[in-house]
């Protein structure tokens, strides 16, 4: 059965998930929603979920939207933190799986979400802020990573600085980064370094060296990641996000915002 990246991407993220976990979601981050909500649709039905929404926990989800994302965790809250609470209480206390989206990282899972460019005051590109990020991945056993595009541009050899820490000398708590999902393959840190689990479907070691900034261990026999069953894909396609939210992540400019239009339109359409 055919599927596109993003529909692979969401299940191998929903894979990482055991039933019983207590997941953690960012802001803006819908291809994590959705592999966090075919998850709890399939093998993990006991999963609570911890949303920076309104720092909610609730245990059931709704399929993914825009205009009506808060329905995902408001409506459905058990209890709601507020942010400090939330980063120096809960999670700490908790110990949530939560899939961070870096900016730029290098071989050992440190990352940065502020800006690429050393100087601040100019930098090259902006990034979307860290947030709680330098807290949260100080203490935490359940960092987890994901990047829809694998490039160069984020996989470097030297940040030009570190607002998410990783298998880092400086670590005092926490276990550091435990995986990686990119549009290329899965990732594992055993040793403290970023090594390949498995190619995606159609992709060469060659390709991956070529997008990485830094030097990966080649394994003598690469596996191939495992496709989507068909089960998967439909609760994907028809019960987790039907309007095709996830996709947004692998878009920028003209695309994302003509995308982000049509979903709109699509979304007043629908009932209630």
């Amino acid at each position: 059965m055919e599927f596109t990246i993003d529909e692979l991407m969401c299940v191998c993220i929903a894979r990482q998930v055991e039933d019983g976990d207590v997941l953690a979601q960012g802001l803006a981050t819908p291809l994590v929603a959705a592999g966090y909500l075919l998850a709890w649709r399939t093998h993990a039905p006991g999963a609570y979920f911890a949303s920076a929404i309104g720092q909610t926990v609730c245990r059931e989800g709704a399929p993914l939207g825009l205009a009506r994302v808060e329905s995902l965790w408001l409506d459905r809250a058990m209890n709601a933190f507020g942010f400090v609470a939330a980063v120096l209480d809960l999670l700490p206390t908790v110990q949530p799986k939560e899939f961070f989206r870096p900016g730029q990282m290098d071989a050992y899972g440190n990352f940065d979400n502020l800006a690429i460019g050393r100087d601040l005051n100019r930098p090259r590109l902006r990034l979307p802020g860290v947030g709680g990020i330098p807290d949260v991945t100080s203490y935490a056993h359940g960092v987890y990573l994901y990047v829809p595009r694998h490039s160069r541009v984020t996989f470097v050899a030297q940040l030009d600085r570190v607002s998410g820490l990783g298998h880092n000398p400086a670590r005092q708590a926490g276990a550091g980064v435990r995986y990686l999902v990119t549009d290329l393959g899965q990732f594992d840190f055993p040793d403290g370094r970023m090594h390949l689990v498995s190619l995606h479907p159609g992709v060469d070691f060659e390709r991956l060296q070529k997008h990485t900034g830094f030097v990966l261990d080649r394994p003598e026999n690469p596996s191939v990641t495992p496709s989507p069953t068909a089960d998967e894909l439909y609760i994907l396609r028809h019960e987790v996000d039907p309007l095709g939210v996830r996709r947004l992540e692998f878009l920028g400019g003209s695309a994302r915002r003509e995308a982000l239009r049509a979903l709109l339109t699509a979304e007043a359409r629908q009932p209630g």
